[in-house]
């Protein structure tokens, strides 16, 4: 499912586009905090979740069903420091939109990513998680 991304975060986008033609070979990929709030905001404001403070531990939303983990990324796949009840995985695919790549259970994901990396990550790629959406 493909969600039209608000003005501001567009703007973002079109302008790593344009520096990134301007400056060949250096990245302006926006990260960190950035991203994963506007995929919080995104997803909370697509999918009727409600927002948990900032920093909050384990997940950042909830609903009736329960708690949810939000992922954001522009690359192929994300990090999880922790299973978690429901993971939703977005993708931004271009400046104006997003997909949402996975909904669904933490656990497969979870169970899926790879070995705990130095940090306390396992990293798992999105053809993997659209692969356990599927059922496969």
């Amino acid at each position: 499912m493909r969600i039209r991304l608000p003005r501001p975060v567009q703007d973002i986008y079109r302008a790593v586009e344009e520096l990134s033609r301007l400056y060949p070979g250096r990245k302006f990929t926006p990260d960190g905090h950035l991203v994963g709030s506007i995929g919080e905001v995104i997803a909370a404001e697509q999918l009727g979740l409600t927002l948990y403070p900032s920093s909050h531990a384990g997940h950042d939303a909830y609903d009736a069903g329960g708690d949810v983990q939000i992922k954001m990324t522009a690359t192929a796949s994300i990090s999880l420091y922790a299973d978690c009840h429901r993971l939703v995985v977005l993708k931004v695919v271009s400046p104006e939109e997003a997909e949402i790549v996975y909904d669904g259970p933490g656990g497969p994901a979870w169970q899926q990513a790879g070995k705990m990396q130095k940090n306390g990550q396992r990293t798992v790629s999105l053809a993997r998680l659209r692969r356990i959406a599927a059922g496969q």
